[in-house]
């Protein structure tokens, strides 16, 4: 019997198994396509996430050490001055989606994991004790049996269907995305911004959601590939014959939202190169996250707009939530509950990326009105305590999970640490261990019970904190600020270590 049965090797996927393979747990992958997708389905990673990536090594594989957070971003199409802020949290990572399952695919091979490509799930039954699947590969048919299965599979997910678990939401079909990888004549492209001047409009950002009243136009000069996209809206109904996208479609539609005809030519390298249509825009969240030994990690539990580059943010922060509990459960130390939590903490988090990607698509749709109601949200976009508030949301960086004190750090994500030594937390979070930082060189015999668990780290305190309890997915799950912590703290310190980690050894 297998412990757990991944469907799907997408990104979400394959980094659930690196951390069940970090936890001790040797996942089998199940993919339904024979080889990796050359099509790239997001251009980089925007949010927490970059942090996360960071913290298990794996940000120097994508593109060397961590550099600070951007300056600026975007919002509705409304540019986000994030200098304004008191913190800014908002890291991007520039690298393709096909790049970061290319390395989640390496690391989880360097882990042990066996991925089976050309796999498909297509039926399943369960019942208190385990899962069996049924699954067509190259060879035909056959069976497995696992303790859990974990659906990674997608929007689409197969899993989540044959769990029975309802997927509601809303269908917006007005809309036609059109995105193309191109070249563009150097005259329009401005040096010192590198941006395009374009008649008819001041210079249009590299990388910025330009919004007109007659569509939208992004300008997106990879290193890899210029691409540029426009966004539509239509009353026409998609026929379903519809013919393959061109180039010359997406110089219509670019003229069309700027009013100009900006020439675009073919791209140049070779590829593989996007010429990509889309209609409509999906929003739906699943029922559950969870129906008995199933469960179900990013697009399989929650699809919403693109805008902001929010999915990989919220889907690889769902399979690192999920790891370490999942594996907890399957080692038998977890305390009753804590799968559970894993809906219970990350549901909300969901909700919220719904709920400003619906603003932002709402932000960016034609008409005198939505103008109007831009122009008010601009001025509140000066505002700094404004501006601090949707980086937070956008990140995820607002997120705080039932704290255990009333310490300012109990319930988030862990602070970015540099120990006197020099030692930098993500350094210590690479193994996706718990880990007790303890600056107060006092409270290793609380840790007792718990040491084949949890990890325990000393060293000098780096500031105002002294203590902190961090979960393998980051998050503080106990924090002092104490120079010696009292009784009522070492008290508090226990029950969050046998409410995450289980009862202790000596119990």
């Amino acid at each position: 019997m297998e412990d757990v049965v991944i469907a799907g090797a997408g990104p979400n996927g394959l980094m659930l198994a690196c951390e069940l393979a970090l936890a001790g747990i040797r996942p089998l992958v199940l993919e339904r396509l024979p080889e990796p997708t050359t099509e790239n389905r997001a251009n980089g990673l925007v949010g927490q996430v970059v942090r996360l990536l960071d913290r298990r090594g794996l940000h120097e594989r994508l593109a060397g050490p961590m550099g600070p957070p951007s300056p600026a971003f975007v919002f509705g199409a409304l540019r986000l001055d994030l200098t304004l802020a008191d913190r800014n949290p908002l890291n991007i990572l520039g690298v393709p989606q096909r790049r970061v399952e290319a390395v989640l695919d390496e690391r989880a091979a360097e882990l042990g994991v066996e991925v089976r490509r050309g796999h498909e799930l297509t039926g399943m039954t369960q019942d208190a004790d385990a899962v069996t699947a049924e699954v067509t590969g190259p060879e035909g048919g056959y069976r497995l049996t696992t303790r859990y299965l974990v659906g990674a599979d997608g929007g689409r997910s197969a899993t989540r269907k044959l769990a029975g678990i309802g997927f509601p939401g809303v269908t917006e079909d007005r809309t036609v995305s059109r995105t193309a990888n191109a070249t563009v004549p150097a005259e329009f492209v401005d040096a010192a911004s590198g941006g395009l001047r374009v008649p008819g409009h001041d210079v249009i950002p590299p990388f910025f959601h330009y919004r007109t009243e007659t569509g939208l136009f992004v300008y997106a000069p990879f290193p890899t590939g210029t691409l540029v996209t426009t966004i539509e809206w239509t009353d026409e109904e998609e026929t379903g014959d519809e013919p393959p996208m061109t180039l010359d479609e997406q110089h219509a539609s670019i003229e069309r939202v700027l009013g100009f005809a900006l020439p675009i030519g073919p791209p140049e390298g070779d590829g593989p190169h996007l010429l990509r249509r889309l209609r409509g825009r999906n929003t739906r969240l699943a029922e559950k996250f969870r129906e008995g030994r199933v469960l179900l990690v990013g697009d399989a539990a929650h699809v919403h707009s693109a805008i902001g580059g929010p999915g990989l943010n919220l889907g690889l922060q769902d399979a690192v939530g999920l790891g370490w509990k999942l594996a907890a459960t399957l080692h038998g130390w977890a305390p009753e509950g804590l799968l559970d939590t894993y809906e219970s903490e990350r549901r909300p988090v969901a909700e919220r990326v719904v709920m400003h990607t619906q603003a932002q698509s709402a932000l960016i749709t034609p008409g005198g009105d939505v103008t109007a109601l831009r122009e008010l949200f601009g001025e509140l976009l000066r505002l700094p305590s404004t501006v601090q508030h949707i980086a937070d949301l956008m990140t995820g960086a607002d997120i705080r999970y039932t704290p255990a004190t009333d310490h300012p750090l109990d319930g988030r994500w862990a602070p970015d640490l540099l120990l006197a030594d020099g030692t930098r937390l993500a350094e210590l979070t690479r193994t996706a261990r718990p880990l007790l930082l303890d600056f107060t060189g006092s409270l290793g015999d609380e840790l007792r019970g718990w040491t084949d668990r949890v990890d325990l780290v000393p060293g000098d305190a780096p500031g105002d904190t002294t203590a902190l309890l961090v979960r393998p997915d980051g998050y503080v799950a106990w924090a002092s600020g104490s120079a010696e912590p009292d009784d009522t703290e070492r008290k508090a310190l226990r029950t969050a270590l046998e409410r995450w980690f289980g009862h202790p050894l000596d119990a």
